[in-house]
């Protein structure tokens, strides 16, 4: 299961490489088109078209890493004051619920997209892009995050088996105050290891 979970984080990071140089691309895209209006009265045509994709797969790309990073969006005030039996239970519940809501995405995506290739469905732009090809993109990205979502729900659930509650919270539960503050302090130490430099206190001096 290790290896497992451990396979998925390297391909998730990879997934989310991916999707953040799309979505830059699609900015400089952007950017040179507005260069073009502004000095040439040029444009590229379909600029605002590409970033649309580019969004929505980066989007779907980044998916599977944000979950394995713990870093989605949850409402937590009262979440932190529960027992860590009850969090545990409540987490469980809300991937689950996260991994079928977007399994029903995923199938109503592909029927969507299997009409797109029968009707040979193109964009309204300039471009006339076939748009099989950017919904497919996008759907592999939901794949990949599926298949994150479910390992993780079999992690957990092993996890419970083995009476490991509180490796449970720690696997899929809301990131605390504390452990953000160590990602923080380890990321600041790497950086400061790369640059050579000792780690320096509010005043500038040498820690």
């Amino acid at each position: 299961m290790d290896r497992l979970l451990s396979a998925a984080r390297t391909l998730s990071r990879l997934g989310l490489w991916f999707g953040g140089a799309l979505v830059l691309l699609s900015a400089v895209v952007i950017g040179v088109d507005v260069v073009l209006r502004k000095a040439f009265a040029l444009s590229i045509g379909g600029a605002d078209e590409l970033a649309g994709f580019a969004l929505a797969i980066g989007t779907a790309w980044g998916l599977g890493a944000t979950l394995l990073d713990r870093a989605h969006i949850r409402i937590d005030s009262l979440y932190l004051l529960l027992p860590v039996g009850l969090r545990a239970l409540l987490d469980l519940c809300g991937l689950a619920a996260f991994t079928v809501v977007f399994g029903l995405v995923l199938w109503h995506g592909s029927g969507v997209m299997l009409q797109s290739i029968t009707a040979g469905s193109r964009s309204m732009s300039a471009l006339q892009t076939p748009v099989a090809l950017p919904q497919g993109a996008w759907l592999v990205g939901l794949v990949l995050f599926l298949g994150t979502a479910l390992l993780l729900l079999v992690a957990a659930l092993v996890r419970v088996a083995r009476r490991d509650l509180a490796g449970v919270v720690g696997m899929i539960g809301v990131r605390t105050t504390e452990e953000e503050t160590a990602e923080e302090v380890r990321s600041a130490e790497a950086i400061h290891a790369t640059d050579g430099a000792p780690p320096r206190d509010g005043r500038g001096r040498a820690a």
